[in-house]
């Protein structure tokens, strides 16, 4: 290992893995974990089916992990085990998965949190090369690769004011090799324990979607986080998509996720209050183009769903309206050491 990066112990870097319904991904993304060149220190494993299967699978990882590595430093349970398996009684999505991961592998006592679903496979330095950032910030997005190899391009940059991701923001990172970012990706977001004693958890209401692009708006008001060049995992799953000169744009998604995406765009709003940056007119607007890019998303790719993706996104938008005026809503607490904030313009 290199002089300037840090050693596990020191680093003490957790990871934290979504998994359901989905146990061959699964098992690509263990058998990636294990070729890693620096051992992680837990590697928490949320499973949301609470399955049989993947309980076996775990512990099957668990003996070869001990096998590659080892067993490691005592945890906050005793436990010297690096694999930690987290069954949920129900299906909390991403955002409840991630949630609950983020808690156990912070209970446990982690410094670092690498987060990701299981349909992506870790490239064997992507520790390596996380560490070496995290001695500047304290929020990192590695790049990652697609399921053909080819760069995946993320949309680093939100646009606040419209609640949207800014579909111009340069691709090329420079001779830093790092861009600033306002946001996150729950598939591969790199964050320290200070951040998540800051701005507390992912919180699990948003099931799905928006839950890390608001993880990272939140961290962004207490750090600087920045995306990187350096390619820390490829995504395994090949989705359909519509394609505009070469470049992918729209990808096929579910009804479930456009209720989701226009649902949680009132989560969205809420915490923009919080903090002082919602602006009406300009996220109505924002809303609006969301709207209007799922109805081209489901006649460019999910034609067969036009009957049931429509009235998806009107229920989604109507129930955004519902959680916008909610006189009940709080967002999540800080872990330590901060005052909740006040609700400005609810």
């Amino acid at each position: 290992m290199s002089d300037h990066l840090l050693p596990v112990k020191k680093n003490q870097a957790a990871m934290v893995v979504v998994t359901y319904k989905r146990q061959e991904l699964l098992t690509g993304l263990f058998d990636s974990i294990l070729r890693l060149t620096q051992a992680p220190w837990r590697i928490v494993v949320v499973d949301n089916e609470n399955s049989a299967d993947t309980r076996t699978m775990v512990e099957q990882f668990s003996e070869r992990v001990t096998g590659r590595w080892g067993r490691t430093i005592i945890d906050g349970s005793g436990n010297q085990d690096r694999v930690v398996y987290l069954p949920q009684d129900h299906n909390g999505g991403g955002a409840g998965g991630f949630s609950a991961g983020v808690r156990k592998a912070y209970e446990l006592g982690a410094k670092w949190f690498w987060v990701m679903d299981d349909d992506v496979a870790v490239e064997p330095e992507g520790l390596d090369l996380l560490a070496k950032w995290s001695e500047r910030y304290q929020v990192v997005q590695g790049s990652r690769l697609d399921y053909d190899g080819g760069p995946f391009y993320w949309q680093y940059h939100f646009l606040t004011a419209l609640g949207i991701p800014d579909p111009i923001a340069p691709g090329e990172f420079g001779p830093s090799g790092c861009r600033p970012m306002n946001t996150m990706c729950f598939e591969g977001g790199f964050f320290s324990r200070q951040v998540v004693e800051q701005i507390g958890l992912p919180d699990p209401r948003f099931f799905i979607y928006w839950d890390d692009t608001i993880y990272g708006y939140l961290a962004s008001k207490v750090t600087q986080p920045v995306v990187v060049s350096d390619v820390v995992m490829r995504r395994t799953r090949n989705i359909a998509n519509w394609n505009i000169a070469g470049v992918r744009q729209l990808n096929s998604t579910s009804d479930m996720n456009r209720y989701h995406i226009m649902r949680n765009r009132g989560f969205m709003a809420r915490y923009f209050m919080v903090h002082g940056d919602y602006r009406p007119l300009a996220f109505a607007l924002g809303t609006l183009a969301t709207a209007l890019k799922e109805i081209i998303r489901l006649l460019a790719v999910d034609r067969s769903h036009i009957m049931t993706g429509i009235p998806a996104i009107l229920k989604g938008w109507v129930d955004s309206r519902q959680i916008l005026h909610d006189p009940d809503w709080r967002p999540m607490e800080p872990l330590k050491g901060q005052p909740a904030r006040e609700i400005q313009g609810a």
